[in-house]
């Protein structure tokens, strides 16, 4: 198979991996944040932060990755959404850096503490929804004409974007509240668990929504899906996606097994994406720009992949050894100064 082949296949693969794990891992952050209005008081608000303290800005990695990797390997697909989405990316930016600002603030403040609690939960909220609108514009399709973006500032602005930024907003308090019955107890814990089996349902139907509206769109994300008989072989996904949902949903109010829920919503969000990809594929901006045509020349992708495979595996080590340092649960005399 010729290297300008398998290179770009290859590039995807590890954009996609990047974005994956960033959702995963900082979506939970950003849920902890969109979930504090329903902090009883101000010390369940420290503990529902410290949860996250010590690994939280580690998380960030994946969102550098994916965007370096994209400019690196797609240059076209790159300047193409810059171009088209430049608000809502500069929004979403805005909404991490007031997220993240409000985070370490919060903690040295004195009597103003409570308004850098509201600025993280108001950054959190923000960021998750622009991520949201993001995913909703690209999967929609953009105006492009031999290669360039021909829509005005707003063309990302429509009833799909705007549903595509609710849902991954609720999908990130559910990742939240779970997060918190895996790392904490008592009140806290059954707080979250009373927030998740609702979480649940709503994510569900905004899921529901989101693939009823897919071949409808001009971009035809879920062609695919029904070309050629490909439903009978991709159909596992949406029916492992619905099991995993029902399951999620009991796993919510069972004692004793706090880590079933957490794990099970990353199966869930691992499936969702997965279905995402498999509609998509082989655009990477749809529904006009494959992998292939983005594609920067094989010597750039070769001579960038080749440090991608020396950083990729200290990234997971890293990340995987700060997890397991901070494993275990939270306690309230325990925290972040």
């Amino acid at each position: 198979m010729p290297v300008e082949t398998w290179l770009p296949v290859v590039w995807f693969g590890v954009i996609g991996f990047g974005v994956l794990m960033y959702v995963v891992l900082d979506g939970f952050v950003l849920g902890l944040g969109i979930l504090a209005p329903f902090a009883e008081d101000e010390d369940q608000l420290d503990l529902m932060m410290n949860t996250a303290a010590p690994i939280w800005d580690g998380n960030e990695t994946w969102l550098v990755l994916g965007g370096a990797g994209l400019l690196a390997a797609f240059p076209a697909a790159y300047a193409l959404v810059l171009s088209a989405l430049y608000l809502p990316v500069l929004l979403m930016l805005v909404a991490l850096v007031f997220r993240g600002v409000a985070f370490e603030f919060r903690f040295k403040a004195g009597s103003t503490r409570w308004l850098w609690g509201w600025a993280f939960a108001l950054g959190s909220l923000c960021a998750a929804f622009w991520q949201g609108v993001i995913l909703g514009a690209l999967v929609e399709g953009m105006p492009v004409e031999e290669g360039r973006y021909i829509g005005g500032l707003l063309s990302w602005f429509s009833p799909f974007s705007m549903l595509t930024g609710a849902a991954v907003v609720f999908g990130y308090a559910l990742l939240g509240s779970t997060w918190l019955i895996l790392k904490t107890e008592g009140d806290l814990q059954r707080v979250a668990r009373v927030l998740t089996r609702p979480l649940v349902l709503v994510v569900a139907v905004f899921m529901g929504l989101v693939s009823a509206w897919l071949p409808f769109l001009d971009s035809r994300v879920m062609e695919r899906w029904f070309e050629d008989n490909n439903f009978w072989w991709l159909s596992p996904v949406p029916a492992l996606t619905l099991l995993t949902a029902f399951a999620l949903w009991r796993a919510a109010m069972a004692q004793g097994r706090d880590a079933r829920p957490f794990v099970l919503t990353l199966c869930f969000f691992g499936l969702g994406f997965a279905g995402l990809v498999l509609g998509m594929w082989p655009y990477l901006v749809p529904p006009s720009l494959t992998i292939w045509e983005a594609a920067a020349p094989p010597s750039s992708q070769g001579f960038m992949l080749a440090g991608v495979a020396v950083l990729l595996p200290v990234i997971l080590g890293y990340t995987a050894w700060s997890y397991r340092v901070f494993r275990g649960k939270i306690l309230a005399e325990q925290g972040y100064h």
